[in-house]
C-alpha cells in the first residue's frame, strides 16, 4: 500500500450513510459562534456527488422563504456532525441540475416502490 493511500485511508470516515443522488438527507453540521458550537440542520434534496476517497464532496438543495439554497459538503468532513438519509429517491440522472430552473414543486419517486 503506498504511504499516500495510509494518509487517505485515515482521514475517510466510516459513519457515513450509504445515499445517491435523487435521495433527501438531512446534514448536521457543527457551527462555531464565538467560543459557543452548535449543530444546524440543512435538510434538502442531493444534486450531485463528484469526487472519490477522500475529495468526495456532495451538493444538497432546498427551498428556504422561496428562494432555492445549495450548499456544497465534503464527505468526509469533521464539521459534519452526521448525515441521516430522510427519503430515498428514485432518479435517472447523475446530476440534477435541471431543478435550478424549475419553479415549483418537484417530486421524486421513492426507491423501493412502483
Amino acid at each position: 500500500m503506498n504511504v499516500i493511500d495510509k494518509i487517505n485511508e485515515k482521514q475517510m470516515r466510516k459513519d457515513i450513510p450509504e445515499f445517491r443522488v435523487g435521495d433527501t438527507v438531512r446534514v448536521d453540521v457543527k457551527i462555531i459562534e464565538g467560543k459557543r458550537e452548535r449543530i444546524q440542520a440543512f435538510e434538502g434534496i442531493v444534486v450531485s456527488r463528484k469526487g472519490g476517497s477522500v475529495s468526495e464532496t456532495f451538493t444538497v438543495r432546498k427551498v428556504s422563504a422561496g428562494v432555492g439554497v445549495e450548499r456544497i459538503f465534503p464527505v468526509n468532513s469533521p464539521k459534519i456532525s452526521k448525515i441521516t438519509v430522510v427519503r430515498k429517491g428514485k432518479v435517472r440522472r447523475a446530476k440534477l441540475t435541471f431543478l435550478k430552473d424549475y419553479v415549483g414543486q418537484y417530486r421524486i419517486k421513492e426507491r423501493g416502490q412502483k
